[in-house]
Formats: C-alpha cells, sequence, structure tokens
C-alpha cells in the first residue's frame, strides 16, 4: 500500500465516517503517519514522487512494510525506500525498535508492577496490538536500566547516615543451561535529615562474608560514613564485614528475623502469647523498663519452654543493642527496619517471573522496586521540608544577583 502525501482532509474524514469501520483511529493515524514519511521522502530526493526535476538528488524505489506498535493498535508504516543511501524516519523509529516510546513506558510499568507476560500479551491484545513476546517485553524494559544504574551509583553525600539497615533475597537465574541461586543484598539507611533512602542493591552469586564484605565497602567507596548502628539477621558473615568496614559501629538484631528464629521454638499453640511477651519488650519507656521486661519474658517461659527461655538469654545482647542509644533514637532506629517490607514488595514483583533469564534482569526489576521506594521517601522529604520565609528568599536572591554583578 503506497501513501500519497497530498489528501483531502474533508473527503478522507467524509469516507471512513461513511464506513463507520470501528478502526477508524487506527486508520486515520496509518494515513496521516505514511503520508507525512511520503513528503519527506520526496524532500530528501530533492523532487516530488514521479516528478521530473533538474534538482533531483535521488529516487524512490518502492516501500518497506514495517508494525508499529502505537496506543491506538499496531499500524502498517510504509516507509519509503532510496535508490542511494537509506531512509529511516528518526522521529518516529528507532532502529531495533517497533514500538512508540509512550507504549514502551506503560509496558515497562506494567513490568515494574508485577504483571506477568501472559496477562502483558492480552492486556496489549486488547488495545489492538498484534501481541508482545517475551524478549519484546524485555527489550521495553530495558528504559529502566538508567534509572536503576543512577540509583546504585550514586554518591552518598546526604549524611553521616546513623542507621543502616541491610539484608539480602534469594532469588532464581538461569544460567548456562541451568537454574543458580543468587543473593540480592538491599541497604537502606537514615541520612541526616531524618529520612529514609535506598543505599544500595548488589548481587552476590552466596550470601557470604566475601559478598557483604565487597558491597559495604562499595558503600564506604560512595560516601557512606557515620555508621553508628546496623541492623541485619544473625548472618555470620554479614555481621563479620559490617563490622570489618564500620569498625566502631554496633550491631542489631532484626526483629522480624528473630522473631521467626524464636516461633521456630515455640508450639504454634503458644506462639502467639510468646510473640505478645517479645514485643512488649520493644515498647517500653526506658532502658530499664526494657531489661525488666525482658527479665520478666525469660523468667515466665523457663518453665514452659525452656528452648525458647534459653535462646532468648543467649541473644540478649543481641537484641537488645538499641538500649545504648538515647531513648529520644530508639523510634528511629525501628523505623530504619523497613527491608522486611521491601522484601515483600520484591517478592510480589518477582514470584510473577519465578525464574530470571540472567542476572541483568534481576538488577533491572529489584532495582526498578527500589528506586520507586525511594523516590516515594524522597518525595516525602520534600513534603516535609520547611518554606524559607518569604524576606530570607528576597535577600537569597538580592545576594545572587550581587554575586553575579
Amino acid at each position: 500500500m503506497t501513501a500519497p502525501h497530498d489528501i483531502d482532509p474533508q473527503a478522507f474524514l467524509s469516507d471512513l465516517l461513511t464506513q463507520a469501520s470501528p478502526d477508524l483511529m487506527r486508520q486515520m493515524l496509518t494515513t496521516f503517519i505514511n503520508a507525512l514519511l511520503s513528503a519527506e521522502a520526496d524532500s530528501v530526493c530533492g523532487a516530488a514522487y514521479g516528478a521530473r526535476s533538474d534538482e533531483r538528488t535521488n529516487r524512490r524505489n518502492g516501500y518497506r512494510h514495517r508494525d508499529l506498535d502505537t496506543r491506538v493498535g499496531t499500524i502498517d508504516v510504509a516507509i519509503p525506500k532510496l535508490r542511494e543511501g537509506t531512509y529511516l524516519p528518526d522521529w518516529l523509529l528507532e532502529r531495533r525498535r517497533r514500538a512508540e516510546a509512550a507504549l514502551t513506558t506503560v509496558v515497562a510499568t506494567c513490568y515494574l508492577l508485577g504483571v506477568s507476560t501472559r496477562r502483558m500479551d492480552k492486556l496489549v491484545q486488547t488495545l489492538g496490538i498484534t501481541g508482545l513476546s517475551k524478549s519484546q517485553v524485555s527489550e521495553m524494559s530495558k528504559d529502566l536500566d538508567a534509572q536503576v544504574e543512577a540509583l546504585r551509583t550514586r554518591p552518598l553525600d546526604a549524611g553521616p547516615y546513623r542507621f543502616v539497615a541491610a539484608d539480602a533475597l534469594v532469588l532464581k537465574v538461569r544460567e548456562h543451561g541451568r537454574v543458580v541461586k543468587v543473593a540480592a543484598m538491599v541497604a537502606t539507611g537514615i541520612n541526616n535529615d531524618g529520612y529514609r533512602e535506598i543505599l544500595g542493591l548488589q548481587l552476590g552469586t552466596a550470601e557470604t562474608k566475601e559478598g557483604w564484605l565487597g558491597f559495604f565497602r562499595d558503600l564506604a567507596a560512595r560516601g557512606l560514613s557515620g555508621v553508628e548502628l546496623i541492623t541485619s539477621d544473625a548472618h555470620a558473615g554479614l555481621v563479620e564485614a559490617a563490622g570489618a568496614v564500620f569498625g566502631t559501629a554496633q550491631w542489631q538484631r532484626c526483629r522480624t528475623h528473630y522473631a521467626a528464629n524464636l516461633m521456630a521454638l515455640c508450639p504454634k499453640s503458644q506462639w502467639p502469647a510468646v510473640k505478645a511477651l517479645l514485643h512488649s519488650v520493644y515498647t517500653q519507656p526506658d532502658v530499664e523498663a526494657v531489661t525488666a521486661q525482658y527479665d520478666q519474658m525469660v523468667a515466665t517461659l523457663a518453665d514452659h519452654l525452656p528452648a525458647a527461655a534459653e535462646h532468648l538469654e543467649g541473644a540478649r545482647d543481641e537484641v537488645l543493642t538499641f538500649t545504648k542509644f538515647p531513648k529520644e533514637v530508639w523510634k528511629k532506629i525501628w523505623s530504619n527496619n523497613p527491608n522486611e517490607r521491601l522484601n515483600k514488595e520484591i517478592r510480589r514483583r518477582t514470584d510473577v517471573v519465578g525464574i530470571f533469564p540472567s542476572r541483568v534482569a534481576v538488577i533491572r526489576l529489584v532495582g526498578a522496586v527500589l528506586a520507586e521506594q525511594h523516590d516515594e521517601w524522597t518525595s516525602v522529604q520534600a513534603l516535609h521540608e520547611p518554606r524559607i520565609p518569604r524576606r530570607d528568599r528576597h535577600d537569597a536572591r538580592r545576594s545572587s544577583r550581587e554575586s553575579r554583578r
């Protein structure tokens, strides 16, 4: 189908309305785009199609058809071919891509929100698009890479970050014809203004001391400093690596992870009561009350659940590390442990994928979830930033003008 660029708008619209086609918008857009391409090709050739002219520099040589996925469906674009050289409308198409930027953004957002490839294919088919393969979804989702890379490599210059939380998720990746497990290590922290940030993301072959050591060293090289407390589970490699990089920082055992460890030692029927006792320790108003409540909990469980009581006594120092800090900062310490909520959100998105095709795909999806959360925390910080008084703003502008003079 050729596409002349001389259109009688009134006749064209009248014909389409007379046909009453359900694909009216798609047909109109197809005709309009093909007319623009034909006109631009004539401009490149230096003369109109089929016209004889001494100013002609090139000649047309048919068309090559290409599908373009748009918000109104898949349209057939007729790109004019030239006898000499090539013609590609950069304003419409990018090389090796067959979707407009807006549709690519929609697909990338759906991928980020955890929509499966099968559901994505059904979704775009309802829009009139012929369908999307897994490779096409992956290609469109690459638009997230720049955002994720910026988050992972940005300088950590809003410190000191006094309170840091670290955790890891185990995900499945297909490598060399087999499925292997990788550890996605994530760190969050509270900046100098008292707001949370995503500090970093890194993949490791396994959750080992060496992996955590490399991760913490990368954070330190990017500017992470002033760390006073690190909250995490009781993974020995993590604790040793944190001590090696942030030697003066205290270590606090994560409340959620410790509760899961303690639950394994309790009968299912008695766990709600034990959980309530453990939670009551963290809600006490001062150090003396925390210590007294912890002693009472151990004594209460000693007769009926000796294994749980022994476990609590052995973990006393790790669980009560927060009492070494002023009670005014206890709330900040506990609010700096959002990793469990982050993990649930990441799991909700990654469970849809199941097995990732590569480690790059893991970084893309997990990093995009973290970037989304980081932006949300940043927007909350901006919302609560104090406004500069009018007089101060006027003085600042006047000083700026004087400095430029």
